[in-house]
């Protein structure tokens, strides 16, 4: 394998190549094929009726709105993917890399005592000063994201005080992290040769681990607030569940996800041996005890039919591919030249050039990685289905897209390319969800004063 990819590397490094035209092509090729998928997609937002298999269950009021909602969301996606487009192509074009490098490296040496001068150092002034920068420029899309399309739709909870508060906290988390974790990378590069990438895939894996562990100890409570869900029939049936599907689960927590957005949704966490559920506030608020605990039922149907631990397996092969690719540029001088860096080859610089070189790979592994999820997530219906939560998971599953406005209907193209979940009509028919029938009511009948005060047409 090594004699393969150092062939390679020697095949891809020749003089003046023209890695930044090919880089730069790419990139607007893939925005115009991304803006096309989105026009077909804006021409599916724009019908006025529901897939058959929902119209007896919104709305046509409901449903205006969550096309509109679709619209404002596609809107804003291509106006942002243009926002980005521009940006990439004038960090290309006018050398910000080489010029932040530069600078960056002047900063350390005012500021910084002698011992910490090395390129580790430098790459950790570089890779901050990047990140300010990438959330400056963000910053006003995010801005108008949840302050102007969330809160028009009504799904905006968050503050300004909120907003600026996770702002800086987020910041400072990066800060914290990304010294110690990217000197570990740097230091594996440096010290253990060519092989590097089997090393830097072990240190990979057991970041992943140490993430997974201190996630909800260190960094969620940060952001939320979780709290033990209270005794009640939700929590005996959640503990039934779990116990009859063998689940290691430690702790129900439920989480104030209603203080930053109206949106629901419910997941779990941990390592093999110690799982934490999580509930969103708002599901608990805006859904029934039993439908609940069929989202539940879907998402433990995950963890039972083994896609956590496959997923898991997945991407360090994914890993494993990226860092022995990446062992092909590292030393790649005609692409550091094109892109101004042409007295140093700095390691962290490299892997973000490699990173743009990888895009059209990267694109494909999306598109398969989003097939294998649509079809675990008809698996886990399936699972949830068996254990007897047919109409549960169906009606749950109706509920949040109505209080999510989220898409009804999509281009299938669109969907094959950007859907991890199947949209709701594919997966109510997997549920074999039978739709309500409209019942006419007539003078005299049993059900017509009721249907006369409530102004329901399904009874």
């Amino acid at each position: 394998m090594m004699d393969i990819l150092q062939r390679l590397a020697r095949f891809l490094d020749r003089p003046l190549f023209p890695w930044k035209k090919l880089i730069i092509r790419f990139s607007i090729a893939q925005f115009l094929f991304e803006s096309f998928l989105g026009y077909r997609q804006y021409r599916v937002l724009q019908r006025t009726k529901p897939p058959k298999v929902l119209e007896q269950e919104v709305s046509q009021e409901v449903y205006d709105k969550s096309q509109a909602y679709g619209r404002a969301k596609a809107k804003f996606g291509i106006v942002n993917a243009l926002y980005g487009q521009i940006q990439n192509i004038a960090f290309y074009q006018f050398d910000v890399l080489p010029k932040l490098w530069s600078w960056s490296g002047n900063l350390l040496l005012r500021f910084s005592p002698k011992g910490f001068t090395g390129e580790i150092s430098h790459s950790i002034v570089f890779v901050l000063a990047f990140i300010v920068i990438h959330q400056l420029l963000s910053l006003p899309s995010n801005i108008y994201h949840t302050f102007v399309l969330e809160e028009k739709f009504g799904f905006n909870k968050q503050t300004p005080k909120l907003f600026v508060t996770d702002m800086i906290k987020s910041n400072i988390l990066a800060f914290v992290l990304a010294p110690p974790i990217l000197s570990a990378f740097l230091a594996i590069i440096q010290k253990t040769g060519n092989q590097f990438f089997y090393y830097l895939w072990l240190f990979g894996a057991g970041l992943q681990v140490f993430m997974i562990t201190i996630y909800p100890i260190a960094i969620l409570p940060l952001f939320n607030k979780l709290s033990p869900l209270e005794e009640g029939q939700l929590k005996t049936n959640i503990e039934a569940l779990a116990s009859k599907l063998k689940f290691p689960l430690s702790e129900l927590h439920v989480i104030d996800g209603s203080k930053r957005s109206a949106h629901s949704n419910a997941y779990f966490f941990g390592m093999p041996w110690k799982k934490h559920i999580v509930i969103y506030d708002t599901l608990i608020e805006k859904s029934e005890t039993q439908e609940v605990v069929a989202v539940l039922a879907h998402e433990l149907g995950h963890w039972s039919l083994g896609h956590t631990t496959r997923l898991f397996a997945i991407s360090q092969v994914h890993f494993f591919y990226i860092f022995s690719l990446f062992s092909v540029f590292i030393n790649n001088s005609s692409l550091y030249a094109d892109f101004g860096f042409t007295k140093t080859h700095p390691i962290i610089v490299g892997f973000l050039l490699f990173s743009d070189v990888l895009g059209p790979m990267d694109t494909v592994i999306k598109l398969l990685m989003n097939i294998l999820s649509r079809r675990y997530e008809f698996q886990a219906d399936a699972f949830a289905n068996n254990l007897g939560y047919n109409a549960e998971l169906a009606r749950s599953l109706i509920k949040l897209q109505i209080q999510n406005l989220s898409t009804m209907d999509a281009d299938w193209m669109f969907a094959s390319y950007h859907f991890s979940h199947p949209i709701l009509s594919e997966r109510l028919k997997a549920l074999n969800w039978e739709p309500r029938k409209k019942v006419e009511p007539k003078e005299g009948d049993a059900t017509y004063a009721s249907v006369v005060a409530t102004g329901r047409d399904e009874l």
